[in-house]
């Protein structure tokens, strides 16, 4: 049982569960170990493991990774996630660190520790991972003996987060990032998508939400996840639905948590969330960016889309490049042969090129000096093709956007407004939630099957409306930014909307070898991209307001990007609910002030209409609805 829930402790350090273990004898030979206390302006020292490559024909560059999820798993010869075996067997420095407050390493730690612009600071406490990241490389630099004075950094997920806090006030050695899968806001990254709250991701708190009490090589929280895994039920579903109110699991399970504490304490946007947004500090980046994500990231879609455009729109003269593949969280960093996503075939070793190709060259040329062939600006993954597609921007111009509208007896049309007097009706019961997957799982840290899931349970629920185009008659490519515009009225006073583009195959398509008997793709309605946005934060995720009952009224919010061909003979589909469990926690649809700590008699039917003034807009840059932080970084930062 501890090791299972070890095993489940670690989830999080993607990579300690997607890659293979690196060859520990080439290691052995290759490499030397050190283990060093690097110390911090503050006083407060790191724990860095280091690899040196032995009888080096001349000085290497560092390539490093910052992780809170135990940087004592790379010691002893045992490289469990990092990095690829192109980039192992290339002869950079190796370097893995505990952040601050983690396993070895001195200090407390804070989770998005918010940015202090400026390095060159007077007060030496005033610390956050850009100045911890200076120190390091400083002192590397320093003292590793064979170094060439270059560093990279990287990192998935958590790490991916540190390798984007390291760019701004960038150390003037650090020449290359690579931020993977990266958390870029708390408020929109894994625990909350546009203001609500992802349920669930409740059992994983425990990794983040405990200090401990000394320095250890083991995690100290295994007691806490215990609460949720001695007898883990087969049916997470039911699990939440019998737990009730969000109030229960603060008083059953997160009763000690001080990150769940801060979340229940800060519902709306304010400036304990803006503060640990990395976006307002990507400013006049000097170091290559490399940022990577996969399409069917449930986690961290939001974070790699958006800290690639940021630095596009504030660092014009950066060498900033993108890449999106057809992945879930991390997969880019193991090799399957054959690459699914749930249900769906994207193709064969689509990961080893990503390494071979992309990652690869990208650390050579800015480390090493390599000529390699320059990468695009954006490589990106077209799920519906299942090819890789590059571009000189992203979003594409050369792409035509589209906007789809909602018609009678469940029409989609494309850039063709129906009958705009028309509603369509629905009644949401938070007591019967519309299910967020078509398989039954059990209490999961992060589910990912879903991103790419069977929608045909959800098109037959009376609270889910669905529009489809007829077949197509020719390939219909969406390229770009996605933009729902809702018109919509309720009875309630507050909802969520989750909107979602699917790709309805054609009834004749056939079985893919890889699946169970039971998964038929014959009319498989596969999810392309879904969002869910809490409707009080309509005019402002800082400014949560109550519905007007039966008073008709503008929700519009963004989806992430999308690449994906529609495929002739195939059909386009849209669904709109408001319930999406547990994924995502139940909005009331009575207001209250704040949904963690509403009662169970807050909890309402609420009588939902969608009129047939609403579209879903897709392609190029669509201009609305950002979240409340780039208008706000001068007063942020000020404070």
């Amino acid at each position: 049982m501890l090791k299972y829930l070890f095993a489940l402790a670690m989830v999080f350090s993607i990579g300690a569960t997607f890659a293979q273990d690196s060859d520990s004898l080439y290691l052995r030979q290759n490499y030397d170990l050190k283990e060093y206390r690097i110390p911090m302006r503050d006083g407060a020292k790191l724990f860095t493991v280091v690899y040196t490559p032995k009888n080096s024909s001349g000085k290497a560059p560092i390539l490093m990774n910052r992780t809170c999820y135990n940087a004592s798993k790379f010691t002893d010869y045992k490289l469990k996630s990092y990095p690829s075996e192109f980039l192992l067997h290339d002869g950079y420095i190796l370097v893995f660190q505990d952040v601050r407050g983690r396993y070895m390493s001195d200090g407390t730690f804070d989770n998005m520790r918010p940015n202090i612009p400026g390095n060159n600071r007077k007060n030496k406490n005033e610390i956050d991972e850009s100045s911890d990241t200076w120190d390091t490389i400083d002192w590397m630099i320093k003292n590793i003996d064979g170094n060439n004075g270059k560093v990279g950094i990287y990192g998935i997920s958590y790490p991916g987060h540190y390798a984007t806090a390291a760019l701004p006030d960038a150390h003037p050695a650090l020449k290359a990032s690579s931020p993977q899968a990266p958390i870029a806001d708390f408020f929109f990254d894994d625990f909350h998508h546009q203001g609500a709250y992802l349920q669930s991701y409740t059992a994983a708190f425990a990794v983040f939400g405990y200090q401990k009490d000394s320095l250890t090589r083991q995690p100290w929280y295994i007691d806490k996840i215990k609460r949720f895994y001695d007898n883990p039920p087969a049916d997470g579903y039911d699990f939440h639905l019998r737990l009730g109110t969000l109030k229960n699991i603060t008083e059953k399970y997160h009763y000690d948590n001080f990150f769940w504490k801060q979340i229940v304490e800060h519902p709306n946007y304010d400036e304990f969330w803006q503060k640990r947004s990395i976006l307002p500090h990507l400013n006049n980046i000097k170091p290559a960016v490399l940022t990577v994500g996969g399409w069917f990231d449930a986690e961290d879609l939001y974070g790699p889309l958006n800290i690639y455009k940021t630095i596009e729109a504030t660092s014009p003269k950066a060498n900033n490049t993108i890449v999106m593949g057809p992945w879930a969280h991390g997969g880019w960093a193991r090799e399957n042969g054959k690459t699914i996503h749930n249900h769906i075939y994207f193709g064969d070793s689509i990961s080893t090129f990503y390494q071979k190709e992309i990652e690869r060259k990208f650390f050579a040329h800015y480390l090493k000096g390599e000529e390699t062939h320059p990468l695009p600006e954006a490589y990106m993954f077209d799920t519906g093709v299942k090819k890789w597609k590059t571009f000189d921007a992203w979003p594409p111009k050369e792409i035509d956007p589209i906007t789809l509208y909602f018609g009678k007896k469940g029409q989609l049309s494309i850039n063709e407004p129906t009958n705009a007097e028309a509603t369509f009706e629905y009644v949401s019961d938070p007591m019967k939630p519309v299910p967020y997957t078509s398989q039954t799982e059990g209490l999961t840290f992060t589910p990912r099957r879903f991103m790419s899931d069977d929608q045909r349970n959800a098109s037959r629920r009376p609270d889910v409306l669905t529009f489809e185009t007829e077949i197509l008659t020719q390939d219909v490519v969406l390229a770009g930014e996605i933009l729902s515009k809702l018109k919509v009225s309720m009875s309630g006073t507050d909802a969520d909307f989750i909107v979602k583009l699917i790709d309805v195959y054609p009834n004749d398509h056939p079985n893919y070898e890889h699946n169970p008997e039971n998964v038929v793709m014959g009319g498989y309605q596969q999810l392309v991209r879904s969002e869910v946005f809490r409707g009080r934060f309509r005019n402002g995720f800082d400014k949560p307001e109550p519905f007007v009952p039966n008073e008709p009224t503008d929700v519009n919010f963004r989806l992430q990007d999308v690449l994906h061909t529609f495929k002739k003979g195939h059909r386009i589909m849209i669904q709109v609910h408001s319930t999406w469990f547990p994924y995502i926690d139940r909005n009331p649809q009575k207001y209250v002030d704040n949904i963690y700590k509403a009662d169970e008699s807050d909890f309402i039917k609420s009588t939902i209409k969608v009129h047939g003034s609403s579209s879903i807009e897709i392609g190029n840059s669509l201009d609305c609805c950002q979240p409340p932080v780039m208008h706000q970084t001068e007063e942020i930062i000020k404070n």
